[in-house]
């Protein structure tokens, strides 16, 4: 099954194909693309564009995140460093006598500036921010590869031989945009459950991995109707005693 057009020159253009506003991950999600599979090479093309135009619309949605927590975390960093040093030299002034009556407004600053660290870590504007950062150069990194991979499906159906049939080829190429769907998926949301622990534990560290939907039996858990055996060295089992025989 040749395909010689399925990879697309440059990127394309989010904004005339309609780039998804809302946050990635949303449950509304994004219409599959239907239509005839009589041109696998044609549906294949169309269905490689729209994996990577969702994967480049939620790169963008992060890195538009970043740009307004970034402003506001360096905002109340400024006014952290502010609030900081004038709560300390006011009352230096006033205590060598350069100025009388700075002490109480050295005070507002120091609580200026603890306002400032408080609003930081309870809106998450740092760490946001560094969490948007990081998603964002993971699926960077990620399409990268996945552009990669198409690269040498296209090839190898170019150039030949072709290995196996024309179903297999296609397989191939649908299985290559699936896992990175799912890869794309996965790393929305790592991202959320990282946003979700910070918010219930007010400030978790950056990079926490959680399993909120679920996931295998944890380690250490019994089956059910079965007990534990007591911690210390096993017991060992005596051997059975036949009963007497009758004489």
């Amino acid at each position: 099954m040749g395909q010689p057009e399925m990879q697309p020159e440059g990127r394309p253009d989010r904004r005339g194909e309609g780039a998804a506003g809302a946050r990635p991950g949303d449950p509304a999600g994004r219409r599959f693309p239907l239509g005839d599979w009589g041109e696998p090479a044609a549906r294949l093309d169309e269905l490689y564009r729209w994996v990577e135009r969702g994967a480049l619309d939620t790169a963008a949605w992060y890195l538009e995140d970043r740009a307004w927590k970034r402003r506001c975390a360096w905002a109340l960093r400024a006014g952290t460093a502010v609030g900081a040093l004038t709560g300390a030299g006011l009352p230096l002034l006033e205590l060598t006598g350069v100025a009388d009556g700075t002490a109480p407004w050295g005070y507002l600053a120091l609580l200026l500036a603890v306002a400032c660290v408080a609003g930081d870590r309870f809106f998450g504007m740092t760490s946001g921010w560094m969490r948007d950062v990081a998603t964002a150069q993971a699926l960077q990194r990620r399409l990268q590869a996945f552009q990669f991979d198409w690269a040498s499906e296209c090839v190898r159906e170019v150039l030949g031989p072709t290995e196996g049939t024309a179903s297999e080829a296609a397989e191939r190429c649908l299985s290559v945009l699936r896992r990175f769907s799912e890869d794309v998926t996965e790393l929305v949301r790592v991202e959320t459950a990282d946003w979700m622990v910070e918010f219930r534990s007010g400030g978790a560290p950056l990079g926490v991995r959680t399993s909120v939907a679920g996931g295998g039996r944890p380690e250490g858990s019994v089956p059910h109707g079965r007990f534990p055996s007591p911690p210390g060295p096993a017991r060992p089992n005596m051997p059975r005693q036949r009963p007497p025989e009758p004489r």
